[in-house]
């Protein structure tokens, strides 16, 4: 063990006695562990700090956006409203299948193998 890291280790022994640890909220849940293991190593620093910040990429927000437009147009009756929403729909569709393309995700093979399961849980 390296000196820091021994080092670390007395601190927290010595906070553990002092009580620091105790009544802190969420004491005694379950630790909510994401599973980071579909991001390249290299990236998953990133990731998190963009997750952490609330980026959503582009092509999330449009698969979302696009949930959201086919439940207005389930909901909304004939008429001008309804056309306006399937006209913008169509446009978001084009968007993302452009996104999606320069992206290469029609090509890569994650994708494409969990690409209902995705489209499932963003309905």
């Amino acid at each position: 063990m390296g000196m820091l890291s021994w080092l670390a280790e007395q601190k927290i022994a010595e906070a553990m006695r002092q009580g620091e640890f105790d009544n802190l909220p969420g004491e005694g849940k379950p630790l909510t562990i994401e599973d980071l293991s579909g991001v390249p190593e290299e990236l998953r620093m990133a990731y998190k700090v963009m997750k952490n910040a609330g980026y959503v990429p582009e092509e999330i927000q449009l698969s979302q956006d696009l949930v959201r437009l086919d439940d207005l147009i389930a909901a909304c009756g004939d008429g001008p409203e309804l056309w306006a929403l399937q006209r913008k729909r169509s446009e978001q569709q084009l968007r993302f299948n452009m996104l999606a393309d320069q992206r290469g995700l029609q090509h890569n093979a994650a994708f494409r193998q969990y690409e209902g399961v995705i489209r499932e849980r963003l309905e």
